[in-house]
């Protein structure tokens, strides 16, 4: 019984990231939950209270792989410059994966404080990982550095989802100003 909830949990959450990823946040219903897993909508509130209950969990599921996913990018990167490199790219090749852009439309939505809480320590121990990187290139503040890095990161991964431009462009040019500013 309880492995069969457990994958239904796992169903709901596989069926919320869909649905996050390819329509945003108003596409995060409990009746297309209940369609997309089959469930009937009754069943899904025995999985969670509210479509911020589901939120929540996506992020307590979701970014901690996120995190790790670039951790270990930078960890397999020699010298702090290609960490920094590893740090950007990594992140940016995640935008195309399903968890990335259900977490990209969380974090632009409507959310109660439990989840925004969540998203504020994800943020911040994804930033954590690169201020000694930047303090081993010199970098005189490396926290505040790590936070605006992290600003660009943010910042390519929307202009990926837009499809504004080529993703290749796109991480070169995230890259070139993390490393080098505005002077490439």
């Amino acid at each position: 019984m309880a492995e069969h909830r457990s994958m239904q949990r796992a169903a709901l959450l596989d069926a919320a990231r869909s649905l996050l990823s390819e329509g945003g946040t108003e596409a995060l219903t409990f009746p297309a939950l209940a369609e997309r897993t089959g469930l009937a909508r009754s069943s899904v509130y025995e999985y969670f209270r509210s479509r911020a209950a589901v939120v929540q969990e996506l992020c307590e599921v979701d970014f901690p792989v996120w995190a790790a996913e670039v951790e270990s990018a930078m960890e397999s990167a020699d010298g702090p410059e290609t960490k920094v490199e590893a740090y950007v790219r990594k992140q940016l090749e995640l935008v195309g994966d399903q968890r990335h852009r259900a977490v990209v439309a969380i974090s632009q939505s409507e959310l109660d404080d439990a989840a925004r809480e969540k998203i504020r320590t994800a943020h911040h121990d994804l930033v954590t990982m690169i201020v000694q990187a930047l303090a081993d290139l010199g970098h005189g503040s490396p926290r505040t550095g790590a936070m605006l890095l992290q600003g660009v990161v943010d910042a390519a991964a929307r202009l990926e989802l837009a499809a504004t431009e080529d993703s290749a462009a796109i991480r070169d040019a995230a890259v070139a100003m993390a490393l080098r500013g505005v002077r490439d």
